[in-house]
């Protein structure tokens, strides 16, 4: 597995990771992050931070998933 691989998967974890953690606050108004390591804590500011730019980060995706499919 190259770097760029290794970056991928990494940010698609902590992106997944990061919807199950929204999807726990929407379904059942339940802050895992908040609850593990304090409501407005700059550990909870780094994580959910740290999940905004994998989540940025893994928008790229769409433009390799379309130069892959054009070759």
């Amino acid at each position: 597995m190259n770097g760029s691989r290794g970056w991928d998967y990494t940010a698609l974890v902590i992106t997944v990771v990061g919807a199950i953690i929204w999807g726990l606050v929407g379904l059942f108004n339940w802050n895992l992050v908040s609850m593990l390591f304090g409501s407005g804590s700059w550990l909870s500011r780094i994580i959910y931070v740290l999940v905004g730019i994998c989540g940025l980060y893994t928008l790229t995706f769409f433009g390799r998933i379309t130069d892959r499919s054009e070759a």
